[in-house]
């Protein structure tokens, strides 16, 4: 069995387990305007950004030059994991401890720093970090090194859908032996160069106002609002976190991948299966899922797609549905972890956060989106959903601890 004993998070709307929580419930959104560089002429200028933190305060000064935004704020969220889980990492056999990340974006702003001295200055003003600190699996990399992790590790590439994959990786690494993991997502993409990259999705919400920008699954709904940061977990094996008398959260319970067939098949998305794969692997039916935190693009089409999955899988108005993530906009590889942040303080506490931003729901959707204010009730399994672009479908349960620890 793998357990969940440690959080770090940093999101737009909290850095730390209890700002972001505590944001989530009371409705404090990080989407404001994207004010690192002239948006001036462009379709879409807000974003959600991580300001509450300065990265020079928690890593060490040889570290800042190597390292992009994604890595510097995934190493903070390491570190906050670990911590959160009680871990001296200096005592444990380094071959034990290994590391899963997802990057969606690599290292984007310090690659294009780079590029721009390469073309203007020359190739001896390009720093020697260049050569890593773009790749997808610097984050992975860069949290081994510092932490003396040297067991499997690897990094996934899925988009928004990736941070669920890590889990369900590094799922695999605990139940081959290894006693811990350290596993999630974080990403940033906002430089001028990401930003055009975030616009060509077509899919980025033009509303300028950041309070209705984002609005999942409204009558209303005109696209998403992209965002950094994201959550990095320890996932242990349950028994070795019992020996050291660990806090445990929650049990990674269930998880599965699809992908969507081609647009022109016929056939129809995979997320429906994948969720169904996901409680398969869980050993649970439907009826057991207390709470599903949606993957919500905020597009039309896309929200009624995810609404007709969660139909066929739950039936009509058959289960809770929310999406937190209307406060920190999507955050590619972070936001389906962070979505499991949630899914675990919504165990720890019993209550299931509201989909802030979103008012009127169409009836033809038949789900029960919680809008307004958190609502009370028994939650002890919850459903994370998550879709990348290009056809990536993930899904993990999450259920209370067995001994509720």
């Amino acid at each position: 069995m793998s357990v969940i004993t440690g959080l770090g998070v940093v999101a737009p709307n909290g850095v730390g387990v209890k700002e972001f929580w505590a944001a989530t419930l009371t409705g404090r959104s990080g989407i404001g305007e994207l004010d690192r560089f002239d948006t001036s002429g462009q379709s879409a200028r807000l974003a959600a950004l991580v300001r509450d933190i300065d990265p020079a305060e928690h890593l060490p000064g040889r570290l800042l030059p190597q390292t992009d935004v994604s890595t510097r704020l995934a190493l903070v969220a390491a570190q906050s994991a670990i911590e959160d889980a009680d871990l001296d990492t200096a005592a444990m056999t380094d071959y034990d401890m290994g590391v899963v990340t997802a990057n969606a974006s690599g290292g984007f702003e310090f690659t294009h720093r780079e590029f721009r001295k390469l073309w203007s200055q020359g190739s001896q003003h390009v720093s020697a970090y260049e050569s890593f600190a773009w790749f997808y699996a610097v984050n992975t990399g860069q949290i081994s090194i510092r932490h003396g992790m040297r067991g499997p590790s690897c990094a996934l590439v899925a988009e928004q859908a990736g941070g669920l994959d890590a889990l369900g990786q590094a799922r695999r690494s605990i139940r081959a032996g290894v006693p811990l993991m350290v596993t999630g997502g974080v990403d940033s993409a906002f430089d001028p160069w990401g930003w055009v990259s975030h616009l060509s999705s077509g899919r980025v919400s033009a509303d300028p106002d950041p309070d209705t920008a984002y609005r999942p699954f409204d009558t209303g709904a005109s696209g998403y609002v992209p965002g950094e940061g994201g959550a990095l977990c320890i996932l242990e094996d349950a028994r070795s976190a019992d020996d050291r008398g660990a806090r445990v959260y929650g049990e990674l319970a269930g998880y599965a991948a699809t992908f969507d067939p081609a647009p022109d098949s016929g056939r129809p998305p995979g997320l429906r299966r994948a969720a169904e794969l996901a409680l398969a692997d869980a050993g649970i039916a439907a009826g057991e899922v207390d709470v599903v935190f949606a993957d919500a693009a905020g597009v039309p089409e896309l929200d009624r797609s995810e609404a007709e999955a969660l139909r066929e899988v739950f039936g009509v108005r058959g289960v809770p549905v929310t999406a937190p993530k209307a406060l920190t906009g999507r955050l590619f590889s972070g936001g389906g972890v962070l979505d499991v942040v949630s899914a675990l303080m919504s165990i720890q506490d019993q209550v299931i956060p509201p989909t802030f931003g979103t008012g009127t729901v169409p009836a033809e959707y038949g789900i029960d989106v919680v809008l307004g204010e958190p609502r009370e009730a028994r939650v002890s399994t919850a459903l994370v959903l998550a879709r990348g672009r290009w056809g990536f479908n993930a899904a993990v349960v999450i259920r209370s601890s067995p001994n509720g620890s």
